[in-house]
């Protein structure tokens, strides 16, 4: 048999407590309310018991009274008669008064010696009875034979049966005088009715106190279940809008409150969808805009293209300003073939419909053949490129053609911003994930360039002169290419310090990213010269 797992258990509690506003309020309630019941019918099970023993033992003490004064009739009775009293035979008339008064036992001693007068030994109803005086009761009602007060004096005792079932019981002591000599005089009374009655109110209060908190529970239940139902209704049709949804709604029943609420969500929901509506609308025009436009302007371009190289193949017979404005000519329409292939890669990711295709790839060899393409250019603008891979894993599976493209777009940025200074290209694994940082030590960026490094068609620097015949969107759809694969590409730059970007990817395709194998920037491996 399994061991009870009480830490999932306690766990599953909490998560149910902190989510569910309705078992939050109804246990508040439950347990304040079981509180001041608790309370409540405390101090009523006190109040009820204190009653009812003070109502029983002013009885009692009544009762006792009464038979204490026909008992001293009875001693007084006897001195009146001439001659040496007859002490059993007043102890006798004593003992009928006492049995008469209800009590469970009594007892008559000799309180004080009296001369001349024959002593009897003490007498009660049974054996034991003395023993169930206490002695503080008997000094009390000793010492009352000094004052003139002669009222009965009471004590609470326990008192335990044959079964030993103990219950609760008062001794009433008052004191006898027979001439000069003194007697005490003590009735024990049993309470149990009183304590049966007090158990049965204390058990009644108890009951009571348990429907009373249940009743406030359902009511409790009932009324956050009236309030909470249209909230989580609501919460539902949220989460279904907020899932693309658009058309559902929030019924509405009614005039109060509730039925407000749901008008003014209803409101909210329609406005929403007519602008989420127009706004997919316009998004969609604006793709197949820029689509089209880009498909249209390829056939004016492809000839563009083939008159531009037949001028630029014959530059040399040109005179030096025509051959020059042929060479610029063939720059601008490579440079505006890669814009209308960026612009058709972006109406791709905006309408959804690209595609990866994913092989396993060694990310190493990527990256070499990838800075073997931009060699001649770093040398030109005097960057030296390196290469840092320790060693380890390196192959993921990705998309070569698209994280080729992304190391392109971050190399050609690293020579154009790097002032000539070395370029370092990291390259680092783990057993999940695999990370590139171009690292360049060139003018950097600032923090409010920073965040604007991958929006669409921003420069840091729009006066600075490119070698790279950057478009505007080669960061922007190098960001796409990284979220397409699962993958992080983010940015750390300083000014005066250079930048650098690092791609992360899983090396599963799907696996979800938690870390990345580089720092950013990376750990300085080598001295750089300045």
């Amino acid at each position: 048999m399994r061991d009870f797992d009480w830490r999932a258990w306690l766990r599953r509690l909490v998560k149910l407590w902190r989510s569910s506003l309705q078992l939050r309020t109804v246990a508040i309630t439950v347990v304040l309310s079981a509180f001041a019941v608790a309370v409540i019918g405390g101090y009523m099970s006190v109040s009820v018991g204190t009653n009812l023993f003070d109502a029983r033992r002013d009885q009692l003490v009544k009762t006792s009274a009464n038979a204490t004064v026909s008992a001293q009739r009875v001693f007084l009775s006897a001195a009146e008669q001439p001659g040496t009293v007859d002490l059993e035979v007043t102890m006798q008339g004593a003992a009928d008064v006492a049995n008469k008064v209800g009590g469970v036992a009594w007892v008559i001693e000799r309180s004080q010696p009296q001369e001349g007068v024959r002593v009897v030994s003490d007498v009660g109803s049974t054996g034991d009875a003395k023993e169930l005086i206490p002695d503080d009761l008997r000094k009390v009602v000793a010492a009352s034979s000094k004052s003139s007060e002669k009222r009965p004096f009471s004590q609470s005792i326990a008192l335990t049966a044959a079964d030993n079932t103990v219950s609760p019981g008062l001794v009433v002591g008052s004191l006898l005088t027979i001439r000069d000599s003194k007697y005490e005089f003590y009735l024990i009374y049993n309470l149990s009715d009183v304590q049966q009655t007090l158990a049965f109110v204390q058990q009644t209060l108890l009951l009571g106190g348990l429907a009373l908190i249940v009743l406030i529970g359902a009511v409790t239940y009932v009324v956050v279940r009236l309030v909470v139902a249209p909230v989580q209704l609501a919460a539902e049709t949220s989460e279904k809008l907020a899932a693309g949804q658009l058309e559902v709604r929030i019924p509405e029943k009614g005039d109060d409150v509730i039925a407000t609420l749901a008008r003014s969500f209803n409101g909210m929901a329609n406005s929403l969808q007519k602008q989420i509506t127009r706004l997919a609308t316009l998004s969609q025009v604006q793709q197949r805009f820029v689509s089209d436009v880009s498909h249209e302007l390829r056939t004016p371009l492809t000839t563009i293209r083939l008159a531009g190289d037949v001028l630029y193949d014959q530059r040399s017979t040109f005179p030096q300003a025509t051959a020059r404005t042929a060479e610029l000519l063939h720059t601008q329409i490579e440079r505006f073939e890669i814009l209308l292939a960026d612009l058709l890669e972006m109406s791709r990711y905006d309408a959804g419909a690209v595609d990866m295709e994913a092989e396993p790839t060694n990310l190493v060899r990527l990256v070499e053949e990838a800075i073997d393409s931009v060699e001649t250019l770093a040398t030109s603008k005097g960057s030296e490129l390196r290469l840092v891979a320790p060693g380890g894993y390196f192959e993921a599976e990705v998309d070569a053609r698209r994280i080729r493209r992304i190391l392109q777009n971050l190399l050609g940025n690293a020579i154009d911003h790097g002032e000539g200074r070395p370029i370092i290209v990291h390259v680092d694994s783990d057993s999940a994930a695999v990370a590139i940082a171009v690292r360049d030590y060139g003018v950097g960026m600032t923090p409010a360039a920073m965040e604007r490094v991958f929006d669409r068609f921003w420069r840091a620097d729009p006066s600075r002169q490119r070698v790279t015949g950057g478009t505007g969107l080669g960061l922007a759809i190098s960001l796409e290419d990284a979220a397409l694969h699962g993958g992080w590409l983010q940015v750390w730059s300083s000014p005066g310090q250079g930048s650098c970007f690092r791609l992360t990817l899983p090396r599963t395709r799907g696996a979800e990213l938690t870390s990345s194998p580089l720092e950013l920037p990376p750990d300085e491996l080598e001295a750089i010269d300045g």
